[in-house]
């Protein structure tokens, strides 16, 4: 798609907002049961499924993005490409934050530019190519890239736009609500880290107060006891209903499971980068002089050794879908396919020099993803069939998210919300090298560095033309899922517990977000 299409596609969704509908204010709480616990509210910090659903109360972005993945207007109105390497946007007018102050182009430099300059870098897959940020009047902006950039519109939709005069604010600066001040449909009344996250409606928002007088956000990790407070009507709606409390839903009168589709593909990671790897051992615990998981007929082994339907079918009760490294933009027919076969999986242990196999920790978040301690425990028992001794070690996904991110295991269980419906996002996230200062490799946590990976990935980031830049992205698929550089797993259904007295549609990227939950008919 070119940028000229690109700016007529933003023009037709200018009266798409999918935010709350007008309604007339009532005293109606709403209580969310969340999976998982977000780190922070600062919403520049970490770029995570659980924080970026959770700042999307508080604040808006530029761009909404939708359900679908689609780009509609929130605080710009309207864009458009001045030239390929020049966006304008027009911002809307008279929109006011929570203490009173008035939002204008300001505050969009100070957040785009705050989320770019993070010495977290969370939001670097987003932010690398934006070289600078302008006022040009108190209502419009400049967006500079430094190279022509087909998903500027998608990335300057995660990132929220905060008040300048927060912009050097601390972390704790908003965790504590003294920053957590934004344009949103809710206002902030109080944060425990790891508790309850309590929220008051906007009355002024510019899309129309919501159905919901107060918000509680509850982060309940535990599976049991989020469907305990569903089923005893302590909350309203809850995240990633338990399989095995599916039928206790069914059969009460006052409550409905509600199913969707995800883009969240679940994989293995594996450090393909050190040449002696923390958690790899000898059978007998001593070191093996090398790391197994760099040879490509290992983690070829690996991958053949899980029975993945089997996975998705008995350990997720079927709330997922096999990943196959396809279903979005950039799929390629060329990736050749690994199927389910532990007799050759062990026979290329062999080959590799592996006959008697090797030890090895695998690492996962507790809470996190569907099912995933169990995902793993799974997978630590078919490698173990083949010889890979497994050990499996599960934690709170607060603990567990920097660590996985920053490299400090050998293999370990992750995912990406492939929102932009196309390759390149995943890819800078996940397995371009790590390069703080392109913003590229920010959640590789296995050390991939692949030059062939790197150079069309630099060449797809900058075509503009839709028709050139399709091969491209099947060529990251390719090199990619031909060298194994993740193990893809499933994709992860959504499945909501409700009360029926309420209503939502599931969104691709899993979110839960109170504005979007209605009053049932």
């Amino acid at each position: 798609m070119t940028a000229n299409i690109l700016t007529r596609a933003a023009v037709a969704l200018l009266g798409t907002i999918a935010i709350p509908a007008l309604a007339a204010a009532q005293e109606t709480p709403l209580t969310i049961g969340m999976s998982t616990t977000p780190t922070t509210l600062d919403p520049h910090e970490d770029s995570s499924a659980p924080n970026n659903a959770t700042s999307r109360h508080i604040w808006d972005s530029l761009i909404n993005l939708t359900g679908t993945s689609a780009n509609a207007p929130e605080l710009a109105t309207e864009w458009k490409a001045l030239d390929d390497t020049h966006w304008e946007f027009k911002l809307r007018e008279g929109v006011k934050f929570h203490d009173g102050s008035e939002f204008d182009a300001d505050d969009v430099v100070a957040s785009l530019l705050r989320a770019r300059d993070k010495p977290s870098q969370g939001f670097a897959s987003y932010t690398r190519n934006i070289a600078n940020v302008s006022v040009k009047d108190p209502l419009t902006v400049i967006v500079e890239t430094k190279v022509p950039d087909p998903l500027i519109l998608n990335s300057v939709s995660r990132i929220r736009i905060i008040s300048a005069d927060c912009k050097d604010a601390a972390v704790q600066d908003f965790d504590s609500g003294k920053c957590a001040i934004g344009t949103g449909a809710y206002s902030f009344v109080s944060y425990t880290p790891g508790g309850d996250l309590t929220m008051k409606r906007n009355e002024n928002y510019f899309a129309g107060p919501s159905h919901w007088s107060n918000v509680t956000l509850r982060f309940l990790p535990d599976d049991g006891a989020r469907l305990a407070s569903l089923l005893s009507d302590e909350i309203d709606i809850i995240e990633a209903l338990p399989a095995d409390g599916m039928a206790r839903v069914e059969a009460s009168e006052n409550l409905q499971i509600i199913n969707g589709q995800s883009s969240r593909l679940v994989y293995l990671g594996m450090d393909v980068g050190r040449d002696a790897s923390p958690f790899v051992k000898a059978t007998d615990g001593s070191d093996l002089g090398k790391n197994p998981l760099k040879d490509i007929r290992v983690r070829r082994a690996m991958l053949m050794s899980i029975n993945r339907p089997a996975i998705v079918d008995r350990v997720m009760q079927k709330n997922g879908t096999v990943a196959v490294a396809q279903g979005y933009a950039g799929h390629s027919d060329k990736v050749e396919s690994v199927a389910y076969d532990p007799a050759a999986a062990k026979a290329l242990l062999a080959e590799a020099g592996y006959p008697d196999g090797f030890s090895m920790t695998l690492h996962g978040p507790s809470g996190r993803y569907v099912k995933d301690a169990e995902v793993l425990q799974a997978v630590g028992q078919m490698f173990t069939r083949i010889g890979i001794q497994s050990k499996v070690e599960v934690m709170p996904w607060a603990m567990y998210s920097e660590a996985y991110a920053e490299g400090q295991y050998s293999t370990y269980l992750g995912s990406w919300g492939v929102n932009t419906g196309e390759t390149t996002n995943p890819t800078v996230a996940l397995v371009a090298t790590r390069d703080e200062e392109k913003g590229t490799g920010r959640y590789n946590g296995g050390g991939v560095s692949d030059p062939k990976i790197d150079e069309v990935l630099a060449r797809a980031s900058s075509t503009l033309d839709e028709v050139k830049r399709v091969p491209l992205l099947q060529e990251l698929s390719k090199q990619t899922f031909d060298n194994l550089w993740i193990l893809p797993m499933h994709y992860e259904n959504v499945v909501l517990g409700a009360r029926k007295t309420v209503a939502y549609t599931p969104r691709g990227d899993k979110y839960t977000l109170a504005y979007e939950v209605k009053p049932a008919n």
